[in-house]
């Protein structure tokens, strides 16, 4: 395909959900255009607007044999692009190991209200651990639980073997685990350390980095 992409997203120390697109994109070496909204600004909704409909990050406009295409929400993005680009092979190639990733990736979409509320992503920082409430250390269990079972389920070293959307979904959990000091047994802690040395995490860290220095985190 000879698509054009732009992909709208936030700032890169905060917006958890503009990671997950933009780290697909990067894994399936996808050339796009990025635009760059800072948060929590008076402007930042209007800046928003005409690049997503929902006035929220992110959004990915798609220009292709003169016709023009708005997807928005993280998940969505992700699934378009799975399907335009098979060749990226952004799922498992097992439909029984497609269906589990996608409840993966589609439990972090709708759930964990109190982790995102407690440790709230900043990517770039190490920040002391919060006393946390109960329903949030149960939501860190049941993430630790179902990482431990794809990965000792599947062999490659992520989720279900090679890196998938499911992995992009959990990406910025990765940072907060890290953030926050959240203590994790070896297998999880071995998974994170993968997951950060990818290019791309590296790449999103020192732009988050940059932020952070210059004041606009």
């Amino acid at each position: 395909m000879s698509a054009r992409y732009r992909l709208t997203i936030g700032s890169k120390n905060t917006s958890s959900w503009s990671l997950r697109p933009w780290l697909a994109m990067k894994m399936a070496k996808l050339p796009f255009e990025e635009v760059l909204i800072r948060l929590r600004r008076p402007e930042t909704k209007g800046q928003i607007l005409p690049n997503s409909p929902s006035g929220k990050v992110p959004a990915l406009r798609i220009e292709e044999d003169g016709q023009a295409q708005t997807v928005w929400d993280s998940l969505a993005i992700c699934e378009t692009l799975a399907e335009r680009h098979p060749e990226a092979k952004l799922w498992p190639d097992d439909a029984n190991e497609r269906a589990e990733a996608r409840s993966y990736a589609a439990e972090m979409h709708s759930g964990f209200p109190d982790l995102r509320d407690q440790l709230t992503m900043d990517f770039a920082r190490t920040l002391p651990t919060p006393v946390l409430r109960e329903a949030t250390s149960q939501q860190i269990a049941r993430i630790l639980s179902a990482w431990s079972e794809a990965l000792k389920k599947h062999d490659g070293g992520f989720l279900f073997g090679r890196f998938s959307i499911a992995d992009c979904m959990y990406a910025p959990v990765v940072s907060r685990f890290l953030t926050y000091g959240i203590d994790l047994p070896p297998l999880i802690a071995d998974y994170c350390a993968r997951m950060m040395a990818l290019p791309a995490m590296q790449d999103w860290k020192r732009a988050a980095q940059a932020e952070i220095e210059a004041g606009l985190a």
